[in-house]
């Protein structure tokens, strides 16, 4: 069976990966912290910003932003180092995610706000909990206990926008029937076209980019007005490989 296309466009994803037979992948509190360092290390690398997460025992959520076409990238990394890690502690081999993973590409609001309700309600469908924020690996948990956020968070909208005060008023409210539905439509469809998806202008040409700047401050510059490395390496004559490189040294 052919592989589900998947979006690397820049901007928001909701992301899904389970165990190999949905068995374990975290086994005790070391697991989960790892898991998140891997992240955060992740993020550092492939510039994208954490909005949101909920880690199961054997599956997780992340809700994360791309500044540049490299979702693909930016899960293999963890993928890859979290198999090692668990197969190593766990003196295993073999298969350890079901696949490589699952991704939708976030192309709205509404989407954005069930979602995040969608993701903080998962331990409360699994009866693990009963509010939003009680169980401890969740963004929510870290709103509602006030603790110091992890740093790939830093930059989240749901920590600009959430307190202590309004986080179960704003996503504790159980997701209604006509929300639950507009999920699962989008989780059938095998395919989302980016036609028709709202993309931010530029706000600057790529010769506006390059002209005043040093090259690679340049690159950097113009990845972060939502340019794609392949347009960026054809402007200014390189691979794409060294504009991927360049972007990995800084």
């Amino acid at each position: 069976m052919p592989r589900r296309p998947r979006i690397d466009l820049a901007g928001y994803h909701h992301i899904i990966n389970r165990g190999v037979n949905r068995s374990d992948i975290f086994i005790d509190d070391s697991d989960y912290e790892m898991f998140l360092k891997m992240v955060c290390k992740a993020c550092k690398s492939y510039q994208v910003i954490l909005h949101d997460y909920c880690l199961m025992s054997n599956h997780f959520h992340l809700l994360v932003e791309t500044k540049i076409d490299n979702l693909s990238l930016f899960m293999k990394h963890i993928n890859s180092n979290y198999a090692i890690y668990s197969n190593k502690k766990q003196n295993r081999s073999g298969h350890f995610w079901q696949g490589r993973f699952y991704s939708r590409y976030i192309t709205n609001d509404d989407y954005y706000y069930t979602l995040i309700r969608y993701i903080e309600q998962n331990p409360i469908e699994a009866k693990i909990v009963e509010k939003v924020g009680e169980y401890p690996y969740t963004l929510g948990a870290i709103i509602v206990n006030r603790e110091v956020p992890i740093s790939c968070t830093h930059h989240s909208r749901l920590l600009q926008e959430l307190d202590y005060e309004n986080i179960q008023e704003m996503i504790g409210v159980k997701l209604q029937e006509e929300e639950l539905k507009l999920l699962s439509e989008i989780q059938k469809q095998k395919v989302i076209t980016t036609d028709n998806l709202n993309r931010p202008a530029y706000q600057k040409t790529l010769k506006e980019h390059f002209v005043k700047q040093d090259r690679n401050d340049a690159i950097i510059s113009a990845l972060k007005d939502g340019y794609t490395q392949a347009k960026i390496a054809k402007f200014i004559g390189v691979s794409r490989s060294l504009v991927c490189k360049i972007v990995k040294e800084r």
